[in-house]
């Protein structure tokens, strides 16, 4: 798709190889939030209340940092994708199990996708570093706010 804007902040080369890792760390971080709210449903158990709770915050993290990707994508003229095909087709995160979920499962299984997003952002952060370093300090500061949120999960499993 062409670019509506009169001005390009890159040539041509630079935003596709941008778009190529924006892109994917969109849909995973568009996924992570719907993979975040299907645990925040279904987590059960002795625990139930704190972990309900805490992956409401991590969402919240989370659909901001889609919503900045997805605007860094538009500043460079790409029109971000986040329709439900797209997303499926594209995130890199394992497919979370249906039906409720005990709290220790629900820390796995969350950690595990908070720590996918961090590898896809980290790859993007590689990737951007000659390209567009305002991308790249963007996934670096989403990466630093989902390491944060996924140490304060991984505690609970030790």
């Amino acid at each position: 798709m062409t670019s509506p804007f009169k001005r390009s902040i890159l040539d041509q080369q630079a935003t596709d190889g941008c778009a190529s890792v924006l892109a994917p760390a969109l849909s995973t971080l568009v996924d992570l939030a719907l993979v975040l709210k299907q645990a925040h449903w279904n987590v059960v158990g002795k625990h139930f209340h704190p972990i309900h709770e805490q992956l409401d915050e991590i969402v919240d993290t989370v659909q901001e940092a889609s919503d900045s990707i997805a605007e860094r994508l538009v500043q460079l003229g790409v029109s971000p994708d986040g329709r439900a095909a797209t997303v499926a087709g594209d995130s890199k995160l394992a497919v979370f199990p249906e039906g409720f979920q005990g709290g220790e499962a629900t820390i796995q299984l969350t950690s595990d996708a908070v720590k996918c997003a961090i590898d896809v952002l980290r790859f993007a952060i590689a990737a951007l570093g000659d390209l567009d370093p305002i991308g790249e300090d963007l996934c670096i500061g989403i990466s630093a706010d989902l390491e944060k949120h996924l140490w304060m999960l991984q505690a609970q499993e030790c």
